[in-house]
């Protein structure tokens, strides 16, 4: 952990702000202590994911608890977003250092060029030693669109930065093999796989009210980036400076596999698919296990109103999604291709559809 020199840290919107719903200036300070002192030498980076903003906005707007529907909680976040982010602006101004705002949402992680440019922008931020602050951009993303809570976009973050540790900050201090606050529980110390979270009941809801996520979340976001590569400390805001300075503290999920390419991940894990394509065996089984692209011949079925280059899932006969992927062609085009081979669509409709349907390089298996 000392030796991680990328690092995304991710704070809830309870450890920043007060009861009725405002920021709360000492606690953002404290943290922004924290992350300096970790900057201080210069030899190292620090993406900050921070929620909030909506619980920044509920007292500006007279809103007594966070609303329920989608267009009041936006309106929430954009008188929100902009407290949130003076506040750190003037935070870390007194050690002399800039943040940046970057508010992403799942399109723009999950298409080729939005992903690279999302990179570039938080690299170059990176670069002139700029602190980016990210939050899922709440006051335009639909249902659709969310990725549901920052817990998981912290950790699809963490792989788009190229990140060595992802610290996951709440207002419990790791994780326990049942409820906290019932005597007898005891902290989990470290996960190694899924094997160790056996039989360990996750509760669902912050203690704050505030947030979105839960312990749930934060379990399912270290998975995502355990997965991919990079390791995970779960642990209070309180107790930030000690798992910045690798010193025991929370739950550490040790990596589980190995960095994966680019933006597949957020294709498995941020983008909501807007329609699906029922495949043959024979197309199964090329996809799943010989890894290939999906091409026209291999379509039984298509599912749903999307156009070329939205996500769509791609499922076996019994209705099982078995890969996703973003998918070349509007649904309507589609049926006219159903079971065709390129050589022959080519010939009767012109060379652009001589093309798969899904190429390999925009395409992720879910099952195997």
């Amino acid at each position: 952990m000392t030796a991680a020199r990328r690092i995304v840290v991710k704070v809830g919107s309870s450890s920043l702000t007060t009861a009725a719903g405002g920021l709360d200036a000492d606690r953002v300070d404290a943290l922004v202590d924290v992350l300096a002192k970790v900057l201080d030498p210069g030899d190292r980076e620090i993406v900050l994911v921070s929620s909030g903003a909506i619980a920044a906005g509920l007292a500006p707007l007279g809103l007594e608890r966070r609303p329920r529907d989608l267009a009041r909680q936006q309106a929430a976040a954009s008188v929100g977003q902009g407290l949130l982010v003076a506040r750190y602006t003037a935070s870390f101004a007194r050690y002399g250092r800039r943040v940046g705002q970057v508010l992403l949402t799942t399109d723009d992680t999950s298409r080729r060029a939005h992903y690279r440019n999302a990179y570039r922008t938080l690299d170059q931020l990176l670069a002139m030693g700029a602190v980016p602050v990210v939050n899922e951009n709440d006051t335009v993303a639909t249902d659709e669109i969310r990725f549901g809570d920052n817990d998981r976009l912290a950790a699809l973050v963490a792989h788009l930065v190229k990140a060595d540790l992802l610290v996951l900050l709440s207002d419990v201090d790791g994780l326990y093999d049942g409820d906290p606050s019932t005597p007898g529980t005891s902290r989990i110390a470290e996960v190694r796989g899924p094997a160790d979270l056996d039989g360990v009941s996750i509760g669902s809801v912050g203690r704050a009210g505030v947030g979105t996520g839960g312990m749930v979340t934060k379990v399912e976001a270290a998975r995502i980036a355990a997965a991919a590569g990079i390791p995970v400390v779960l642990t209070a805001a309180s107790h930030a400076a000690d798992a910045l300075q690798g010193r025991d503290t929370g739950t550490y999920f040790h990596r589980t596999g190995r960095r994966s390419r680019g933006r597949l991940l957020w294709l498995a894990h941020a983008s909501a698919p807007q329609g699906a394509l029922v495949l043959d065996d024979g197309a199964v089984h090329a996809v799943v296990e010989r890894r290939t692209s999906l091409l026209p011949a291999g379509v039984a079925a298509v599912e749903g109103d999307f156009t070329a280059g939205d996500p769509v899932e791609l499922r076996d006969a019994a209705g099982r999604a078995v890969a996703r992927g973003l998918v070349n062609f509007d649904a309507k085009e589609i049926p006219r291709l159903l079971g065709r081979s390129t050589r022959d669509l080519a010939r009767e409709l012109g060379s652009a559809y001589e093309r798969e349907i899904v190429h390999r390089d925009d395409l992720v298996v879910l099952h195997h």
